[in-house]
């Protein structure tokens, strides 16, 4: 059956009501799939498949519903369906990023790994697919504004780097910055670390997804050093302070 021809079939019988494109595709319940239901899910992933490859050529501001309906062989109209709009699929793709790092994070976190050990499985999830990385953490796309349960997601990764980052001893006087924090944490979604944590989480958030981001944008390909020592540089001086030394 050709593209088209199915997404006919998908499409709700006359007098029925039609699918929300945002509508979850799990059966309810522990329900198993129906065939409708599981091909709905194929198309889904497929139209997120063919935006990939779009954002990794062009960048998500390029990204068109009608071209991936047009690769995939299906009209435009057909693949409203399954998506709204484009910044639905934006969010659809956005969400996986962050649960992916999110859970490569949390791995790595539970195998022991402490901040040096993390910041080494960011920078190669980072590099595994740098348009991901850069869709999260690049330049944002104009217009678009990512709802809540994508936001509580990207709090699971900074949580992770907050238990780190508690864990370790304080080294010296609190800083003013951090003492400001005491009173401004509600970017850490009720965390109990210490404001000193807090801080040192913000410093390496920031510092080394610095580096990270002119890697992934290509910033350093004709610049003749090695981009992997930057990263460990940068990191050996953010951990100094945490260690002692």
């Amino acid at each position: 059956m050709a593209k088209s021809d199915a997404a006919k079939s998908d499409a709700p019988q006359d007098g029925a009501p039609q699918d929300s494109a945002a509508q979850d595709d799990a059966p309810q319940d522990g329900a198993a799939r129906s065939p409708r239901e599981r091909y709905r899910a194929q198309v889904r992933a497929e139209i997120k498949e063919r935006a990939w490859e779009q954002i990794a050529t062009a960048g998500a501001t390029a990204l068109s519903l009608n071209a991936i309906a047009k690769k995939m062989g299906l009209s435009g109209p057909a693949l409203y369906r399954y998506y709204a709009s484009r910044d639905e699929v934006i969010t659809e793709l956005v969400r996986d990023a962050y649960q992916s790092l999110a859970d490569t994070l949390r791995t790595a976190a539970d195998d022991g790994a402490g901040l040096d050990g993390l910041a080494h499985a960011l920078r190669a999830w980072a590099l595994e697919d740098p348009q991901r990385y850069l869709l999260i953490y690049g330049t944002p796309v104009p217009g678009y504004h990512a709802p809540a349960d994508v936001t509580g997601i990207a709090t699971e990764v900074m949580e992770v780097l907050l238990d780190a980052c508690a864990e370790l001893p304080d080294t010296g006087p609190a800083a003013p910055f951090a003492a400001h924090l005491a009173d401004h944490r509600d970017w850490t979604d009720g965390h109990p670390a210490p404001p000193a944590a807090l801080h040192r989480a913000l410093t390496f958030w920031t510092r080394l997804h610095g580096v990270l981001s002119l890697e992934a944008a290509g910033h350093f390909t004709t610049m003749g050093f090695d981009p992997e020592q930057l990263f460990s540089a940068e990191l050996d001086s953010l951990l100094a302070p945490a260690s002692g030394a």
